[in-house]
């Protein structure tokens, strides 16, 4: 029996907007935006975010694209990002 393995959402690149949201950009094509503001109330954490001047703009994609990282605190998924991005 063979079974195949679905394919991980990979980043591709990862761009910082105004107003804490993210713009993803997959390895598949697909193209999302998602809202950090949320997970400023769910994961305290996250409010680095909003009050470290600079921070949100220092987003990158980490090593192996599965997901986006601010420094070694803060980090998001990429099915985070895909499944919960518009």
């Amino acid at each position: 029996m063979v079974y195949k393995i679905m394919d991980a959402h990979l980043v591709k690149n990862i761009t910082p907007l105004p107003n804490l949201v993210l713009l993803a950009e997959f390895q598949d094509g697909s193209v999302k935006e998602y809202d950090v503001k949320p997970l400023l109330k769910e994961l305290p954490i996250f409010q680095m975010l909003d009050y470290i001047p600079g921070l949100f703009n220092q987003v990158r994609v980490d090593v192996g694209c599965y997901g986006v990282v601010w420094n070694d605190e803060i980090d998001l998924s990429a099915e985070e990002l895909y499944y919960n991005g518009k």
